[in-house]
């Protein structure tokens, strides 16, 4: 495999995606790659998104990072040779605002604190707002109403975890994304360094502060009866055995952070990365009275910075991004030369196919051809799909027109639920709740489980500008799994579309024609040579698209009728080869 860095290619790699978790398929990548083998799937995908599994994690199904060394439990440097010899490039996650408390910076800073390297690598809370807030009862400062109202949160309450230091104090650290506290049961044996502690008596202590932790009650509020004399010493023994579970924010001041930006780009590059989505960059750049999300200029300076370090080791980046359509952020970022994430195309894809119209759909590619917009585009993917994109913005100085109204995005919300979808919401600095962010759902199931609905989704999905990025479960039609989104706890929404395929489903789903069909139209779309060119619209009916790609003699049409789903494409390639596929 090529490890060499080469000149960054600002056009993007032609070809189709596959995306899923590095143990989609079966057990291990070993499995899925068995399957890549197989004749049926021979010149389907050309590129392959990994998930984060892929490296060593704890949390969110691998977003949050201990490090970047492969993940034996999954991966073997076999897999990676094979995907090499059989022409897929990868793309991997950097997630640039945080690093899971499993880490060695964050556990170095736990256990020497003011003495860690890694003491600033994180973002202390206090030495951040020192001069924008008052010091609270509880120990952190709380930002001034203006400042606070200012930040977007992911969850209700501040974004701060605790952190014990060795020296007993207890400091805020900033926490965007998932925290969890937990306290390890003591034995009598671990008061025997409190002295006049009898055994009897460490034994009704253990017993007292065992129930406190079992039911997750305050140990501020441990009443240990007539014991009481040794509350302090018992709490600083139980605050002994704290461990956390989280994802801690990176301090991107830190020249630290930043050349592990640059190691891990390396990293990755040597793994066969010719893609790298940035992940919750949009979080990183944190500034005193300025928004948390994508403030400017910071955020602008921060990308520049990445893409230089990308630039060196020859790879491309993709920024990820959510928001509504009405802050023109996706045009931003396209402007500064970064291709996007094209998230609004599912939700357009729901309505154009249940309302039977081409309208909204078709505005949309009229921008991205019109202003030369590079995107990745997909219908499921390992997180919800997007509605809120789809908004057009309140604020004075935004648009205020979306890809959709509010009450046509309702009905694509109300449309989906009523079909078994799960909901993420967003929240205020109060806790209360603001909006929805996504629908969690299989896209199969988001479209009523309806096959002829599904393959014409792909089919538009194909004839769309940019990358394909197709999710495994989508391919295999899967269903809504709402045993797993049930028993799934926090984050649990999003197991619904997370189901681990085995071999012999995918054996099962090699039969049936929704998958063989689907396939068969992503093997024209990665070896067309019309898709290596441009794409005209043509002009029809308010309930068809008819849509054409051509380059150097070869084509590629779709006729689609969005009302019955019914759809042809007629192609022919440079050597003069010729075909018509119709559905049904």
């Amino acid at each position: 495999m090529n490890t060499q860095a080469t000149p960054m290619n600002r056009e993007l790699p032609k070809g189709v995606m596959l995306n899923a978790y590095p143990n989609s398929i079966g057990e291990t990548l070993s499995d899925l790659v068995s399957m890549l083998e197989k004749p049926e799937l021979a010149g389907a995908f050309s590129l392959f998104y990994i998930l984060p599994t892929f490296f060593n994690s704890d949390l969110d199904r691998g977003f949050s990072i201990i490090d970047y060394d492969l993940n034996d439990e999954f991966i073997s440097q076999n897999d990676l040779d094979a995907l090499d010899k059989l022409g897929i490039r990868l793309k991997f996650d950097l997630v640039l605002n945080h690093l899971s408390v499993g880490s060695h910076q964050f556990q170095d800073m736990l256990k020497y604190g003011d003495e860690s390297p890694y003491k600033n690598f994180f973002i202390d809370w206090n030495e951040f707002w020192h001069t924008h807030g008052e010091t609270g009862a509880e120990g952190y400062i709380e930002p001034k109403k203006e400042f606070l109202d200012m930040l977007f949160m992911r969850k209700p309450g501040l974004p701060i975890l605790k952190v014990r230091f060795p020296d007993g104090t207890e400091r805020p650290y900033w926490n965007t994304f998932y925290q969890e506290v937990n306290y390890q049961p003591i034995g009598p044996q671990d008061l025997s360094t409190i002295p006049g502690i009898e055994p009897k008596q460490a034994e009704e202590i253990t017993a007292i502060v065992n129930q406190a932790i079992a039911t997750r009650k305050n140990l501020a509020e441990i009443d240990l009866g007539k014991s009481f004399a040794y509350t302090q010493e018992v709490i600083s023994i139980v605050e002994g055995k704290r461990s956390y579970l989280g994802q801690m924010d990176l301090n991107a001041n830190s020249e630290g952070v930043w050349d592990f930006y640059d190691e891990t780009l390396e990293k990755l590059r040597n793994y066969g990365a010719t893609l790298i989505r940035l992940d919750a960059f949009a979080y990183l750049h944190k500034e005193p009275g300025m928004v948390n999300f994508f403030n400017k200029p910071g955020t602008w300076e921060y990308l520049e910075r990445l893409k230089r370090m990308a630039d060196r080791h020859g790879l491309i980046l993709l920024p990820e991004i959510h928001s509504e359509y009405g802050y023109g952020l996706h045009e931003e970022v396209a402007g500064k030369g970064f291709p996007i994430y094209d998230f609004f195309f599912p939700g357009l894809v729901i309505d154009a196919l249940d309302q039977g119209r081409n309208e909204p759909l078709l505005r949309w590619i009229g921008e991205l051809l019109g202003k030369k917009i590079q995107t990745v585009n997909m219908l499921g993917c390992h997180d919800g799909i997007p509605v809120l994109d789809l908004k057009g913005s309140d604020l004075v100085g935004f648009s205020d027109k979306g890809l959709l109204s509010n009450e046509e995005i309702d009905t694509v919300i109300d449309r989906v639920l009523e079909r078994g979808g799960r909901v993420k919401n967003l929240y205020g600095p109060d806790g209360k709740k603001i909006s929805y962010y996504q629908i969690n759902a299989t896209f199969f199931s988001a479209l009523g489980e309806d096959e002829q609905k599904l393959l014409l989704a792909r089919a538009i999905q194909l004839f769309m500008p940019g990358i394909p990025q197709v999710w495994y479960l989508d391919l295999f039609a899967g269903k809504n799994d709402y045993a797993a989104a049930d028993k799934g706890g926090t984050g649990g929404h999003k197991e619904i579309n997370r189901t681990t395929l085995t071999l012999s489903d995918i054996e099962a789903g090699l039969g049936k024609a929704i998958v063989r069909d689907q396939l068969t139209l992503i093997k024209l779309r990665n070896r067309l040579p019309a898709f290596d060119g441009e794409l005209e619209v043509s002009e029809t009916d308010g309930h068809r698209l008819h849509l054409t790609w051509k380059h150097k003699g070869s084509t590629a049409t779709l006729q689609a009728n969005l009302r019955d789903h019914d759809f042809t494409i007629a192609y022919e390639d440079t050597a003069g080869e010729q075909g018509t596929l119709s559905y049904p």
